[in-house]
């Protein structure tokens, strides 16, 4: 699929803030404001129907942040959007900086040791909170710290490939 089609999840709703209307984000964007930026929205809900949003407005607090969504008025409108998943096409975010990689363009990609052995492909990558964690799978499931370049020596968008330094046995 190319960038004009792919779609990025960018955060979800998580519930009601205040009587007045407004909603709770939480966001997977670095600076986690920054999702306001990238408008229009796709709206899938947890029933998997979906709606575009333009418009949405918002600010941090401590944990979420707090937006307001046109047309959304009342804590019932928002219960009702609870679990609801944020979308943007891959193509309205700005490219990333060198160096830096969207994780969903490492999915997908084939990952090899530095021995040559092929653990399979990228399936996902996650935080832990102390480092990123690359998903490889082959045949089996491997959990790659992503820290460069003790582990992941180098990604080869080119050649589809990521090059890491990790024992075949773990």
């Amino acid at each position: 699929m190319n960038d004009t089609q792919r779609r990025i999840l960018l955060g979800r709703v998580v519930g009601a803030f205040g009587v007045r209307g407004q909603v709770k984000i939480e966001s997977w964007t670095e600076p986690r404001e920054a999702i306001f930026r990238y408008q229009p929205w796709t709206l899938r809900d947890p029933q998997g129907a979906e709606r575009e949003l333009q418009g949405a407005r918002g600010r941090e607090t401590g944990k979420h942040l707090v937006a307001t969504f046109p047309g959304i008025e009342d804590r019932d409108a928002v219960e009702a959007l609870r679990g609801t998943e944020i979308f943007v096409p891959r193509s309205a975010l700005p490219p990333p900086k060198a160096g830096e990689f969207y994780w969903v363009d490492l999915e997908g990609l084939r990952v090899l040791n530095v021995d040559g052995a092929d653990y399979g492909t990228v399936s996902h990558l996650f935080s832990t909170g102390a480092n990123d964690v690359l998903v490889a799978r082959g045949e089996r499931e491997r959990l790659i710290p992503f820290v460069e370049p003790d582990f992941v020596k180098s990604v080869d968008f080119d050649a589809g490939t990521i090059l890491v330094d990790w024992d075949a046995d773990f």
